[in-house]
């Protein structure tokens, strides 16, 4: 089965009964994990993004704590697994500004976690592809923020 395209669904959905679109969200939150998180987010954090920043910087907090820093592999796998989960909770919001707090709390925690991050190249590509997305991000801000985001920033480097 081929999917349609995100135009022809909006299409169809115009089409559809209130109660119809209802019965299709919640198939969809029945299926994957990803789909209920996401409709949480769009029903009831979507109105205060500080508490939604500040509660996935908590569940950040918590993976850093339970990282296996005995081996570089073990604590390479760990914190791809954050990233995982950070994008994931970025891509939830899609506000540049949630994007560049995560961010940059990733990587304040990566840096204060102990992790010898010069003794692997992986993880220091890890460190330095956050920095790149946060500068882009940053990019893309209102100029007061810009520069607020940008002396954080400095402080990572």
């Amino acid at each position: 089965m081929k999917a349609a395209s995100l135009s022809y669904l909006k299409q169809e959905m115009k089409n559809r009964s209130s109660n119809e679109l209802l019965e299709a969200c919640l198939r969809l939150a029945r299926f994957k994990k990803e789909n209920k998180e996401l409709l949480t987010y769009l029903l009831f954090e979507i109105q205060d993004e500080q508490t939604y920043i500040e509660s996935i910087k908590k569940e950040i907090d918590g993976q850093f704590q339970e990282i296996n820093k005995s081996n570089i592999y073990f604590a390479k796998k760990s914190l791809r697994k954050i990233v995982r989960t950070t994008n994931k909770f970025i891509r939830y919001s899609g506000r540049k500004q949630t994007e560049v707090e995560l961010l940059v709390h990733f990587c304040q925690c990566l840096k204060e976690s102990g992790i010898p991050m010069d003794n692997s190249i992986a993880l220091s590509n890890i460190y330095n592809r956050q920095i790149q997305k946060i500068k882009k991000a940053i990019s893309t801000l209102h100029e007061d923020l810009q520069y607020d985001y940008g002396i954080e920033l400095k402080l990572l480097l």
